[in-house]
């Protein structure tokens, strides 16, 4: 049983990320390959008392850089306690959000730097980077649309303004243009079966490369 792979899904508010990652799995599972679902901030006992810590305060009661050391901390048991063990024990990994939500969120949204997101990411993960990451993408007038019709309250990061939200849009597709070979940019205004033929797409092409 060779090792599993990492998909991630990244993208705004409203753009489906969790309920693709559970289609993935689906997908996956159909063509006979065990696949498990998680998330960031979060995917691990010890990573989800740092996200309850981390979402119990409000927008700017941590500096920057102490937010990103949290996120860090829970991403190191997130890595250590869930992701490896399972890409190890032959197992597809597919996380709703990873490192580029860091760099998009606090490296270009807060301003720190991506090469300082990248910077303190090597210490936790070393040269470890998703072997496919997905970039859904709409509009941002189209994700709190859909956010506002969800229940509950709104997160810490959902409570701010359209401008800061276009500046994340524009940090997702600035990445993806980065990093094409990584970083696949998904059409996620149109209906979720759409979406997930899209993915599907990307999926199978990285099936195949380890094929060859």
């Amino acid at each position: 049983m060779g090792r599993g792979r990492f998909i991630t899904l990244e993208g705004g508010e409203g753009a489906g990320k969790s309920t693709q990652a559970a289609q993935i799995v689906a997908y996956l599972t159909q063509r006979g390959i065990k696949a498990i679902a998680t998330r960031e901030v979060g995917g691990a006992p010890g990573a989800e008392d740092i996200r309850s810590l981390w979402l119990s305060k409000h927008q700017g009661f941590w500096d920057p850089l102490t937010e990103v050391l949290l996120i860090m901390a829970a991403r190191r048991e997130h890595l250590t306690k869930t992701i490896l063990p399972a890409l190890e024990a032959g197992v597809w990994v597919i996380s709703d959000r990873f490192v580029d939500s860091t760099r998009a969120y606090q490296g270009i949204g807060l301003g720190l730097g991506v090469e300082v997101i990248d910077a303190l990411y090597h210490h936790v993960a070393g040269d470890f980077w998703p072997d496919l990451t997905l970039v859904l993408d709409l509009p941002v007038e189209a994700g709190l649309s859909r956010m506002t019709a969800r229940s509950g309250a709104a997160d810490r990061y959902e409570q701010q303004d359209v401008a800061f939200h276009e500046t994340l849009r524009a940090a997702f597709l600035q990445l993806a243009a980065q990093e094409p070979q990584r970083i696949a940019i998904i059409d996620a205004v149109k209906a979720p079966g759409d979406v997930s033929t899209q993915i599907a797409t990307c999926i199978d092409q990285l099936i195949e490369s380890g094929m060859r």
